[in-house]
């Protein structure tokens, strides 16, 4: 009897509705070997395999939108790494808007942006002493 071997972290599509994984005498014994066309539908139920999509689409938007945040406050630290102080306050200004969209999307808590602005701000303070 072969070894199970589970990979369904390793799947294309990171989602719950599918799964893969092979048991039994025919589990090949590393994964370069492994054939990605054995797929099982974890939701059996309509409702759960809609859920199932619309929670992939809000997980991939999502990441859109936290990648877009912190592009913005990476552009904000880059000026303030170069030392130019307007640069950098020109950044923020542009930064805080799209941090706080984050808190009304839910992508992010209150806490954190405020978080993310005080270090900001502090670091572009610092510029100027």
């Amino acid at each position: 009897m072969g070894a199970c071997i589970d990979i369904t972290g390793l799947a294309e599509d990171n989602t719950r509705l599918f799964q893969r994984g092979i048991c039994g005498a025919n589990a090949p014994q590393n994964l370069a070997t492994l054939s990605t066309k054995r797929t099982l539908p974890v939701a059996n139920i309509k409702s759960a395999r809609k859920r199932a999509r619309q929670s992939e689409k809000t997980r991939l938007h999502n990441m859109g939108m936290r990648s877009k945040m912190r592009t913005q406050i990476k552009n904000v630290v880059k000026a303030i790494e170069k030392g130019d102080k307007e640069a950098a306050s020109e950044a923020y200004k542009s930064a805080v808007p799209v941090i706080d969209s984050m808190i009304n999307k839910g992508i992010i808590s209150a806490n954190k942006a405020a978080r993310h602005k005080s270090r900001l701000n502090k670091r572009i303070k610092a510029l100027a002493a």
